[in-house]
């Protein structure tokens, strides 16, 4: 465990902050990205292990990131493409809604830079998702933004489907190049979460479900299942899981594979 170097983004704070601290417990070598500068060096002092800072409302930042880690990191074997979250309306220096840039064109870049370095390690590229996907999930390729009809739940919705068909096509693409990639849900987990979106959900999800929902460590520990896990034995690249199983429930568009080519296609041409 302690030769691989796994990077977990979005690991300032809640999931990834708990899932890094228990590897670093571990002895495994683990590289923190976050958008917080301050909170990204505390923890990493703490744990003593490396960071970096990467606001991916700006996609200068990720390909900086990428350059800064492909420079410092002769091998990757894991990168947790952990960093998103549910925001209010804004759109980015890049053009782009917030959210889908956050949640699905950052760590889509920043994939595709760090590509070669992935497959030289066989490595494995975890999604965080959500049940959302299905929920409130409906891909427009014309309005990936939603500008025609933008809602905190639907964006948040949409970027988190397109996690699920990102993971798919990565698969279909690298997975026999030894390229390992999954999606998941972590479930309902007290966090920060909403805290940038001044929708109801964020009423919601702090003042009622939070204080029914497990803490961070246990959203820590789901995400390291799949990264200490063995793909093809623990679990099945090219799949999206929900409490540790390939969900079963999913909406039309999470298999629809010609979809799923479309919306790379169409990433690719987002973050040229």
């Amino acid at each position: 465990m302690g030769e691989r170097t796994v990077i977990i983004t979005g690991a300032s704070d809640g999931i990834g902050a708990a899932a890094a601290a228990q590897l670093a417990a571990e002895g495994v070598n683990v590289v923190l990205i976050g958008r917080s500068a301050g909170k990204t060096s505390t923890l990493a002092r703490r744990l003593g292990v490396p960071h970096h800072v990467a606001d991916f409302a700006d996609l200068r930042q990720v390909r900086e990131l990428a350059a800064t880690l492909l420079d410092a990191y002769p091998r990757i074997d894991v990168l947790a493409n952990n960093a998103g979250g549910l925001f209010a309306r804004r759109t980015t220096v890049d053009g782009h809604d917030l959210t889908l840039q956050v949640n699905h064109l950052a760590p889509f870049l920043l994939t595709g830079l760090l590509r070669d370095r992935l497959l030289d390690a066989g490595a494995c590229v975890i999604q965080t998702s959500s049940a959302s996907a299905r929920i409130s999930g409906h891909i427009d390729l014309d309005d990936l933004g939603n500008e025609r009809r933008w809602t905190a739940t639907k964006a948040y919705g949409d970027s988190k489907l397109s996690n699920i068909l990102f993971t798919r096509e990565l698969h279909r693409r690298y997975g026999e190049q030894g390229l390992h990639a999954v999606a998941f849900h972590p479930g309902g987990i007290a966090t920060n979460f909403a805290n940038d979106t001044p929708s109801r959900f964020r009423f919601l999800y702090h003042s009622v479900a939070r204080h029914l929902m497990p803490g961070p460590e246990v959203g820590g520990r789901r995400l390291n299942w799949f990264i200490n896990g063995r793909p093809g034995e623990t679990w099945l690249p090219g799949n999206y899981y929900e409490n540790h199983r390939v969900a079963r429930r999913l909406p039309d568009q999470a298999t629809d594979a010609g979809l799923a080519r479309a919306l790379w296609d169409r990433s690719e041409t987002l973050t040229m």
